[in-house]
């Protein structure tokens, strides 16, 4: 993102103000407010959420009861006192805030009296007016009780903002905007027009050259790679300090250079790389990020040891998460990492899919800590206390607190940011500090034994919670990540297949594909017109308003390609072909729009690239092409590819300067140049609609399915460059075969 087209404009306003961090983003980020709008409880009334921003006067506030009370409690200020026990998470001005937004990279909230980011609102009126409507406007007077009370407006607040309560009369120098509002509205104006379209041209970024230097995939991946080296954490694992994100796509990008190391021949970096990712991935499978009991991933955890987590749980970490323990364990044949997978993809079987396939969005972080309860805690349904362990286990009640760090006083100890205002005081957050072979090996079993018996002990807490009131389930279908979770699904259910099972898993890896079929099928007849081959962004209780955002069709697409690719039916390649039409397709300037641009109240038209904890829809859509362009002929790949192009030249600088934000588009960069590495399509050439498909996009392929010998029922070529390899009918040929054109095509790698 580049900001510097907002700068001038802050700094005329600001003059000498410290400024915020992150505070251009909140204007840029129409997008978060938009997803507010159609993905939110608050639909019935979205308008609240912003205009708790323009709150204008101070109202009374009396302690609710058994609300615990926030930061503003240490202030001495009456109006920051009236708002001590909002459930809003405020913060006063200072550097503790401004440091938990860089932390957390996330905009800043700002409320005063007269709101700071009131003029800052209003100065882009054209934009905010055409978007959200005149409503936007009349609903500025809306108070306290209607918005900072709201739990529901507080929960957005918390987990999308760091929020800052000013009092004008203690920071006048803050409250300036007021006056300058006042008295130099014009100006403002002019400058909010003239910001609108500096916007524009930021945020709609063009390639001068649809051209992209040979060096600039090199030059991206290398630096990505290097720079996460040098930010792990090799006590800890993970990429950077707290509070720590799984972040997918570090690990992605990651395990790709491991396979380009191995195919280059330079098997010690490839294993350094690999031992990064490894750890990492045991710590957080360890720590209590990892719901021991029930699985699956919470947000992110507080601490750099993944100890203490923010409870929420999001389906787009789920897919994405499964598929880096699927691709480790692929690699390594650890069967740890497929144990890690299928515990996600249990918990998402279990606990997150609806009637009819449809695969939900999230649980959140708070629930009651007891059925009656007046108030929600956070992580109220995950903490333990010891007593309710003991009462639970019984005699190995001491070998399963042992293994899982639980104390009688609480375990939240192992870090200063595990828990700095005594919130889990005398709770216990599961961790495994030690692996289960030492663990066993100090008990004096064997690890067989030892762990069967955590696994009892696991299996009865979690009936005992069960019990418990369960957190929030939001029940929404989002197309985008549904589209994730679809491709982790998918390709389980052949990466598992002859994996190891047992009555620890509650489902079959053969059931899998059933899932990811049927969550397809949801999306497909409930969130797609097929008369105008048009998404809709997400479902409940009948389809949303929103259209497909972009990452909505690159995400299914990708998911849609994994279930072709791993379950056989043409009919997935069919419709994700269908999908990757030029809805969202920048012709002149190069790369994807967010919005399909047919909305006139929607001024900006933003080109994402950050791949963060979910991917932009940039790069996956550029790895879609790529993997489309494999399967077409000579001619239409090369349309797939000159559209990549086109887009890694729109972000060519990025690439260069900060590709650590871009991780999965350096893989696209590099993969575009890389002659694809194995493919291998099975077809049946008495399938009328299959062999169909092949006569009208790749006529060579069509071609040898007919020609395939009859008296045999299975038969394999291997292509590179649009060149095939005789047939070849056994197993073992076909390794070979494999194998042969793996080392050939190393040298270029």
């Amino acid at each position: 993102m580049n900001n510097a087209a907002s700068a001038p404009v802050f700094s005329n306003l600001l003059g000498g103000l410290p400024k915020p961090p992150m505070l251009s983003t909140l204007l840029l980020r129409y997008r978060l407010s938009l997803a507010a709008v159609s993905s939110s409880p608050l639909t019935r009334s979205p308008l609240r959420v912003l205009a708790a921003a323009m709150s204008s006067s101070a109202s009374s506030s009396s302690a609710p009861s058994g609300r615990k009370p926030n930061r503003l409690a240490a202030e001495h200020s009456p109006y920051l006192l009236q708002h001590a026990h909002n459930p809003v998470d405020w913060y006063p001005w200072g550097d503790e805030a401004f440091e938990k937004a860089r932390a957390k990279d996330v905009p800043i909230f700002l409320s005063s009296m007269n709101s700071y980011i009131l003029v800052l609102l209003l100065e882009l009126r054209t934009f905010l007016s055409s978007f959200w409507g005149p409503e936007f406007f009349r609903r500025c007077h809306v108070m306290e009780v209607e918005s900072f009370e709201n739990e529901e407006v507080a929960k957005l607040l918390n987990d999308w903002f760091v929020s800052i309560k000013v009092d004008r009369e203690e920071r006048p120098d803050v409250d300036k905007v007021k006056e300058a509002w006042e008295t130099k509205r014009d100006a403002l104006e002019r400058t909010g027009n003239l910001v609108i379209e500096q916007l524009k041209d930021a945020l709609s970024t063009k390639a001068s050259s649809q051209d992209v230097p040979n060096d600039l995939a090199v030059v991206s991946l290398d630096q990505c790679v290097e720079k996460l080296t040098n930010s792990y954490d090799p006590k800890f694992g993970g990429f950077g300090s707290a509070p720590k994100f799984p972040r997918p796509v570090e690990d992605y990008i990651m395990l790709y250079a491991f396979h380009k190391h191995m195919e280059a021949g330079k098997d010690s970096e490839a294993q350094n790389i690999l031992k990064m990712v490894m750890h990492t991935l045991d710590c957080m499978a360890r720590g209590g990020v990892h719901d021991h009991v029930g699985g699956g991933f919470h947000r992110y955890s507080v601490d750099e040891c993944w100890h203490v987590p923010h409870f929420e749980k999001m389906l787009y970490d789920q897919g994405q998460i499964v598929n880096v323990y699927l691709d480790t364990f692929m690699i390594t044949g650890d069967e740890y990492y497929s144990t890690v997978a299928r515990d996600i993809l249990d918990y998402l079987r279990r606990d997150m899919i609806g009637k009819e396939g449809e695969i939900f969005s999230a649980e959140d972080a708070d629930s009651a800590e007891y059925e009656g309860a007046q108030r929600k805690k956070e992580g109220a349904f995950y903490v333990w206390t010891s007593k309710e362990i003991e009462d639970a286990l019984g005699e190995n009640a001491e070998l399963f607190k042992n293994h899982y760090y639980v104390k009688s006083s609480g375990n939240c100890d192992l870090s200063r940011m595990s828990d700095p205002h005594n919130e889990f005081s005398g709770k216990n957050v599961l961790i495994e500090r030690k692996p289960t072979s030492s663990m066993a090996s100090k008990c004096g079993k064997p690890v067989d034994e030892y762990s069967q018996i955590l696994g009892g002990c696991r299996q009865k807490l979690f009936d005992v919670r069960s019990k418990w009131p369960r957190p929030h389930l939001d029940d929404k279908v989002i197309v985008s990540w549904n589209g994730l979770a679809i491709s982790a699904f998918a390709r389980a259910s052949q990466i598992l297949k002859s994996g190891r099972t047992g009555t620890r898993f509650n489902f079959p890896p053969t059931e899998y594909l059933e899932i990811a079929e049927k969550a397809a099928n949801f999306i497909k007849e409930k969130l797609y017109d097929a008369s105008s081959k048009r998404l809709h962004h997400s479902y409940r209780n009948g389809p949303s308003k929103a259209p497909g955002f972009l990452d909505d069709y690159a995400f299914l697409i990708n998911g849609l390609l994994d279930l072709y690719e791993f379950g056989g039916k043409i009919d997935w390649l069919l419709w994700a072909i269908q999908l990757q039409d030029e809805l969202f397709l920048d012709k002149q300037g190069g790369g994807y729009f967010n919005t399909p641009g047919e909305d006139p109240s929607v001024l900006l038209r933003v080109k994402e690239d950050y791949d963060g904890a979910e991917p932009s829809g940039n790069s996956v859509a550029a790895i879609n092409l790529i993997r489309l362009a494999s399967i077409f002929d000579a001619e239409k790949s090369s349309g797939c590819k000159r559209n990549v192009e086109h887009l890694l030249a729109v972000f060519e600088l990025r690439l260069r300067e900060l590709s650590i934000a871009l991780p999965l588009m350096c893989c696209a960069a590099d993969m575009l140049y890389v002659p694809s590495r194995k493919q291998v399509i099975q077809i049946d050439p008495k399938n009328t609609k299959e062999m169909e498909f092949w006569e009208n996009n790749n006529a060579n392929i069509a071609q040898m399915a007919r020609s395939s010998p009859p008296e045999r029922p299975v038969v394999a070529h291997v292509c590179q460059d649009f060149k095939c390899s005789p047939p070849v009918v056994t197993p073992g040929a076909l390794r070979q075969l494999l194998n042969k054109i793996v080392s050939a095509a190393s040298p270029s790698a």
